[in-house]
């Protein structure tokens, strides 16, 4: 399945307009839990879903996108393409011989209703020149940067310390001490500590914590309830789980979600 989309990937960003536009949109259906292995392009990618949820991965960075927001991929950038629940990719292939937007670095836009439209509008193949020029000119005004970051949670490389992480990923309501953990690899509290810290730049707390709420983002984008994904991702209260989310990323999950301004922390 996933082979298949790759080569339909491909397919579509190679046929990329050579006459008048810049883009071409290509749809790929991802099921929930399927990922695209890393790969790159040639061409920008806008990366979107008219519905389900997308999840992108660049190195450590990782993005949620509900359909009310896209990634802008420069070319060249390495990244991962998954779907937490059944999601239809739609992705917009841009020329970047010809494209007047420049921007340098992985970034997240908002999809309004005008902007969803014309994606579907410029799916089109039987566009006169003029009318495409018209609507490729448009869907680059309202590209628009948002203000949330991804939130990084870093891989750490000692196999030990490896470990923890894994055990930590697979069940991020895991409520063991950095004690516990040290214990189960056969380490002392310090030891980790110091291993968390060069392996991540992270204190174990503070990587838990980003670990934490980058699951939970998705299951939130789901639309299931702020009580129930608290729970699932290890904190004992929804209010709990509100306040690191405002603490680490400066704003709801609501608001973060939607790509609403950070607040002042």
């Amino acid at each position: 399945m996933i082979e298949a989309v790759e080569s339909m990937i491909e397919a579509v960003e190679s046929a990329v307009p050579t006459t008048v536009g810049v883009i071409v949109v290509g749809h790929f259906p991802l099921s929930s839990g399927q990922w695209i292995s890393p790969h790159s392009h040639t061409h920008h990618q806008l990366a979107w879903t008219r519905s389900g949820v997308l999840s992108i991965a660049v190195d450590d960075a990782y993005w949620v996108l509900p359909p009310t927001r896209a990634l802008w991929l420069p070319a060249g950038v390495v990244h991962r393409t998954g779907a937490t629940r059944d999601a239809l990719l739609c992705s917009l292939y841009l020329d970047p011989v010809r494209c007047t937007l420049d921007w340098t670095e992985p970034t997240a836009v908002g999809v309004d209703g005008l902007l969803a439209h014309l994606i579907a509008y410029l799916a089109r193949e039987d566009l006169a020149d003029d009318a495409r020029l018209r609507a490729e000119a448009v869907v680059l005004d309202l590209l628009h940067p948002l203000p949330a970051l991804p939130i990084d949670v870093p891989l750490p490389v000692d196999e030990r310390v490896r470990a923890v992480a894994d055990t930590l990923l697979a069940d991020p309501s895991d409520s063991r001490s950095l004690e516990g953990h040290a214990r189960s690899i056969g380490v002392s509290r310090r030891t980790l500590t110091r291993l968390f810290v060069r392996d991540t730049g992270l204190s174990f707390d503070r990587w838990r914590t980003h670990m934490r709420l980058r699951a939970a983002l998705p299951l939130l984008a789901e639309g299931r309830p702020v009580s129930q994904v608290a729970h699932t991702v290890g904190y004992a209260t929804p209010s709990a789980f509100l306040a690191a989310f405002r603490r680490t990323v400066g704003t709801s999950p609501g608001r973060y979600l939607n790509g609403e301004a950070v607040l002042d922390v």
